[in-house]
């Protein structure tokens, strides 16, 4: 009667137990989902002040998180080239207008070679902000109550451009450590519906997954699976529902001291699910944390190269085109493994 008792009373403590137990071990089990408050207006303006690194590289600084990006960092970079192989992240040139390209690149010949020049010579015309073309963001690209990075006014800006945090401060261009963080397939997908959140645990399953830790100065490339959902099923209105990095990564951001980050859109979750706010992300990153942007990279060749070489961490070299007053450039990062 006593052996009864006593396993009756371990059947009812193990009823009771936990799953992440050790009772458990061996039984894969699925996350639950977490319940989340609605962000709002008022927790923008505290994440603004929280996280904010006006002041840090000093009160006329315009580098922002770049700073990060060390000699040693450097060094540390090119260490990592031993295949020899590069791939380029960027979204080849779309001349076609659809709703998630309303302003294509214009390609326009003015002379090709007829006559006793035998040159060929042409333009090339673009709108790069947007959803459609990759580019780089500087800080002077957006504001937030009036006020660029590091506290610059808005007043910076005129029809000249911006006086202050534009794209010609990246002249010497970008070459640090970059990492692909690939979430659909962290989670088995070929590509993330649109609207789906993309969380600060995410990335950290991707950190445990992959065993890279991010570190101070690395350039974070988010990959959501856009152009793979495009090809499989055609263009869809991108600005209005895409997959994208929940407002509340900008504080892991800023714990593990990322310079910048790029995703195969605009890194931002739409809607952004904060009323009256678009593109949260982007005002925490450019104007808070000082983290340069970059908005639709085109990840696919980099997840195949990087599955197949079993690598996620690669060389980065970017050179944005130094125009001052510019509000960003198009771009064609470089990963190199």
């Amino acid at each position: 009667m006593r052996s009864f008792n006593r396993a009756f009373i371990f059947l009812v403590i193990a009823m009771w137990v936990p799953l992440s137990a050790p009772f458990s071990r061996g039984f894969p089990l699925e996350p639950q989902p977490q319940t989340r408050e609605q962000v709002t207006e008022e927790d923008l303006d505290r994440w603004m002040r929280e996280l904010s690194n006006w002041g840090r590289w000093g009160k006329e600084d315009q580098l922002g998180a770049i700073n990060l990006i060390t000699p040693a960092k450097r060094k540390q970079a090119a260490a990592l080239v031993t295949e020899g192989v590069s791939i380029s992240l960027a979204r080849d040139p779309q001349t076609e207008k659809t709703i998630d390209n309303p302003r294509p690149y214009e390609h326009t010949m003015i002379r090709t070679g007829v006559g006793e020049s035998g040159a060929n010579m042409d333009t090339y015309s673009v709108s790069y902000h947007g959803l459609a073309h990759t580019h780089l963001d500087s800080l002077c690209h957006v504001f937030y109550r009036g006020k660029m990075y590091n506290g610059f006014s808005q007043e910076e800006v005129t029809e000249k451009g911006c006086g202050k945090a534009d794209i010609h401060n990246l002249k010497e261009g970008i070459f640090t450590r970059g990492i692909l963080i690939d979430i659909p397939r962290l989670k088995g997908l070929p590509y993330l519906e649109p609207g789906t959140p993309i969380y600060p645990e995410d990335l950290e399953a991707w950190e445990k997954k992959t065993g890279i830790q991010v570190s101070s100065g690395d350039v974070l490339f988010v990959r959501t699976g856009r152009w793979a959902r495009r090809a499989a099923l055609g263009p869809w209105n991108v600005a209005g529902n895409s997959a994208g990095l929940h407002p509340s990564v900008a504080k892991w951001l800023r714990e593990r001291d990322v310079a910048m980050i790029g995703g195969d859109g605009a890194s931002d979750l739409t809607p952004s699910g904060i009323e009256g706010v678009a593109y949260p992300l982007h005002r925490l990153a450019l104007v808070g944390l000082g983290v340069h942007m970059f908005d639709n990279c085109d990840l696919e060749a980099l997840s195949e190269a990087a599955v197949r070489y079993d690598r996620w961490e690669f060389l980065l070299t970017v050179a944005p085109l130094p125009v001052p007053g510019g509000t960003g450039s198009p771009v064609n990062p470089i990963a190199t493994f």
